[in-house]
């Protein structure tokens, strides 16, 4: 991470990093180059500002994030900077869900982070804007941005607004449990063909409490976005003007000094916790705060969302496991007055630094209350869940942990026998075609981060177990993951994953396994003995790529509970 730099590292001015490419009579070829993408002899006396533009046509999530790069550019430069739009990728979990393609998605992460540190290192940009619309590009411009620690400011690309099907909302995940009513044959192939086609209106993060909204959320509880960027339709004049803001507010940042590690502190961290356990949100939040506190070098681990959770009600009625998406929530006010009712409740800290240049507390001073006949909210003394949905799970089966998504519906507690299958695509099979029984554990392994690689999510079994009918007479477990938009009795990041010889690779057909979430454990019902006669049998499977992008991943991942990161510091 680079160490914090001042105006006074530059003679004075504010270019800390730019100068080095603009002043000066040996870097006239630098400027020539600048001349040509449109800066004039002006703008090399004006801090450079990278925008991080995560545009792209391969999903809704992120097509219109141009235009939104563009509004921050010219936010730059109304408040008398120069903004230069760059891209990085995107990739998009909807689509390549349930495929081979599924292994890139998490290892995307990464490559948006080093890509966005390798541009404004490279080209001297003395701040950052990061507008990211999707799962793994948010998490990856905050640990670019936590890496650079140059004054930064994340814009999320804000939420889709849901289709309609039969007079009720309906979104991705509804898409992929109609294919598990197709195979029950509660829906035939005419209403299939419809929901597919109704599902997703335009642009946007996918609608519910899922992946996007929840790290959006998170981000700005952080203090790393601007107050509400998280509770915005994507298209909105709303979201232009969020863009906009940012592009100004980086600017301020600069003059005040404020770097990401001055607001990324470990009660920010916390105070992101916070929310996304009020929220209901995704467990994929899990592996990406840990991955992103690692890269601030913040100190947080699993055992901190035990903790949190354990102080925090679930309020949210949100989708997955609630009845209303993201837009309903932007419609009254979003998630700044939830944090609100959180900071009044003594959940939050307010001293946290924020990108505005002020603190949490002063940000959410003006905002107003949540209309009273709103039922999206519950109020704090009426909670869904007196405590945290998600829940850190040790035992036999999870020396190291593992995540659970436990909303109350489901139950507490799940006993039932095992039905091994070493990839996803093997798992789905049997549900859809009625191998799959109540009282059965579903457990798919060898799709962690290494052994995947990759560690898929997987939202197509558990739409399929919720399509079928089974949501509350099966469980499952992995050592992947699981898409924001999954719901039921399931366990993820279940670690030592099965590659590195982890228990959940010990298990056999017909095995008694106990999940228990009030005593945080999951077990494997097998004597010890047992289990180390079966450990002394193991042996470890040939990686199923040996070059390329996910042979580097695979060869440097950390485990889940570690939060699956590539940036360990390295051993010279």
């Amino acid at each position: 991470m680079t160490a914090k730099k001042t105006t006074a590292d530059c003679g004075g001015c504010s270019r800390a990093h730019s100068s080095d490419v603009t002043q000066g009579v040996e870097r006239a070829a630098s400027r020539a180059m600048l001349h040509a993408v449109g800066f004039s002899r002006e703008d090399f006396d004006k801090n450079q500002i990278g925008i991080a533009s995560t545009w792209s046509m391969v999903t809704p999530c992120n097509m219109h994030i141009d235009k939104l790069a563009r509004q921050a550019c010219k936010g730059v430069d109304a408040a008398g900077g120069k903004g230069v739009i760059f891209n990085t990728i995107t990739i998009s979990d909807g689509i390549s869900m349930g495929t081979e393609g599924m292994k890139y998605s998490l290892a995307s992460r990464e490559v948006i982070a080093d890509s966005i540190e390798t541009v404004v290192g490279c080209q001297a940009f003395d701040g950052v804007v990061t507008i990211g619309g999707c799962d793994k590009n948010m998490p990856g411009c905050l640990m670019g941005i936590a890496r650079l620690n140059r004054p930064s400011i994340f814009v999320y690309g804000g939420t889709i607004k849901p289709g309609r099907h039969k007079k009720k909302n309906v979104d991705i995940v509804s898409v992929f449990e109609a294919v598990g009513q197709h195979a029950n044959g509660v829906i035939d192939d005419d209403e299939l063909v419809e929901i597919e086609c109704e599902a997703i209106p335009g642009p946007g993060s996918c609608g519910g409490m899922y992946t996007a909204n929840t790290m959006a959320s998170a981000i700005e509880a952080m203090g790393m976005s601007l107050p509400n960027s998280s509770g915005q339709n994507a298209v909105s004049q709303a979201k232009r003007d969020d863009c906009f803001a940012a592009g100004q507010a980086v600017l301020s940042l600069i003059d005040k000094n404020i770097l990401p590690s001055d607001i990324m502190t470990r009660k920010a961290f916390e105070n992101a916790i916070t929310v996304i356990m009020a929220l209901g949100g995704s467990t994929n939040a899990v592996l990406h705060l840990l991955a992103i506190a690692h890269t601030a070098r913040v100190k947080l681990s699993i055992d901190d969302f035990t903790r949190i959770g354990k102080r925090t009600p679930l309020l949210a009625d949100l989708k997955p496991s609630g009845k209303y998406v993201m837009s309903e929530l932007v419609a009254i006010g979003g998630v700044a007055p939830l944090m609100k009712i959180l900071l009044k409740e003594g959940l939050l800290h307010g001293d946290c630094m924020t990108v505005t240049g002020k603190t949490l507390k002063a940000n959410l001073a003006k905002v107003k209350p949540y209309p009273k006949t709103q039922q999206i909210i519950r109020p704090i003394k009426n909670p869904i869940k007196k405590d945290g949905h998600l829940v850190i799970l040790y035992g036999n089966l999870a020396p190291t942990g593992a995540v659970a998504k436990i909303s109350g519906k489901e139950g507490l507690s799940f006993t039932g026998k095992a039905r091994v299958f070493d990839s996803e695509e093997k798992a789905l099979a049997a549900i859809l075609d009625g191998r799959i029984k109540k009282g059965h554990v579903i457990v798919i392994r060898e799709e962690g981060p290494r052994g995947g690689p990759g560690m898929r999510e997987m939202l197509s079994p558990t739409s399929a177990i919720m399509g079928k009918g089974l949501g509350k007479d099966v469980a499952l477990i992995t050592d992947g993951r699981f898409s924001g938009g999954s719901h039921g009795f399931v366990v993820g990041h279940v670690t030592p994953e099965a590659y590195v010889g982890g228990p959940i690779g010990l298990i056999r057909n017909g095995d008694l396994i106990t999940i228990d979430a009030e005593k945080r454990e999951m077990n494997l019902e097998i004597s010890a003995s047992e289990m180390k006669r079966r450990q002394a049998k193991w042996k470890p499977r040939k990686p199923r790529y040996t070059r390329g992008v996910l042979a580097k991943y695979a060869a440097t991942v950390s485990s889940a509970s570690e939060g699956a990161v590539t940036d360990k510091d390295m051993d010279l």
